[in-house]
């Protein structure tokens, strides 16, 4: 049994949350980790889960369902929820969970309240250059992941041959770097001390990095030895020289 019911992986894109979801899931003990409460928007909540509202119903009803369905998905049968939350629609998620949870005086409070016992995973990127060529060569060629075998995971666009856009790296980085920024603010107001992961670390051990998640769980650290990775690196020569680029033009080391 887990010394927790749900942890939640506090993150932001390309960061390396598709890797460790797909990862803790395959498990078999640890859920079935996902973004879902990605967008902001309660009505792409509904669509998600395919579940219907109409205007009778009370929105603390109607997300009492959301939350139900996401519980239930992300937990399977195994006992635990995983949940992988986006920083850019947190603030969102947290206005909607003090809505059907108004009493709790806290965040931190109305989290256990709907999730019971939760750990915070505080997963982050530190080489936000990197970070920030990744998402921009994502939207050009619309390609985000790729399995180990070289077949299509996620493809959200048509194929397009991409470009080095200096101020697209610059905006992202600054906003990865803002994302983290509101990660540990939010923590620190709320007395989280997360488990912290990041991309360099998981990317280079990913099994040694899940057998360290499922150990602060207080699942068996064994359930890890047989996993494979279902993600593979997109990083390639176009990605480096851009990162190289993009140092060498602003006085990045």
């Amino acid at each position: 049994m887990s010394e927790f019911d749900t942890y939640v992986i506090c993150t932001s894109p390309r960061s390396g949350g598709t890797l460790l979801c797909k990862l803790l899931a395959a498990t078999g003990v640890s859920g079935n980790p996902g973004s879902y409460f990605h967008r902001a928007s309660v009505s792409e909540w509904l669509d998600y889960f395919a579940l219907t509202s109409d205007g009778s119903t009370s929105e603390r009803n109607t997300l009492a369902a959301i939350f139900r369905a996401a519980i239930a998905k992300g937990s399977l049968d195994t006992g635990i929820f995983g949940l992988r939350l986006q920083r850019h629609s947190f603030e969102f998620f947290a206005q909607k969970l003090a809505v059907l949870h108004p009493e709790p005086a806290s965040d931190l409070e109305r989290f256990e309240t709907a999730f019971g016992r939760t750990l915070f995973i505080h997963l982050t990127r530190l080489d936000k250059v990197q970070q920030a060529v990744s998402i921009v060569k994502a939207e050009q060629t619309g390609l985000w992941h790729l399995a180990p075998d070289g077949t299509v995971l996620e493809r959200l666009a048509p194929s397009l041959e991409p470009g080095y856009d200096a101020n697209e790296i610059r905006t992202h980085y600054d906003r990865f770097t803002a994302y983290d920024r509101e990660w540990r603010h939010w923590f620190a107001s709320q007395g989280i001390e997360p488990l912290q992961i990041t991309y360099e670390t998981l990317s280079s051990d990913p099994i040694e990095t899940l057998r360290e998640i499922l150990g602060h769980l207080g699942l068996n650290r064994d359930a890890a030895n047989d996993v494979e990775p279902g993600v593979a690196k997109l990083a390639d020569e176009t990605s480096r020289d851009w990162v190289a680029r993009f140092r060498s033009d602003h006085g990045f080391a």
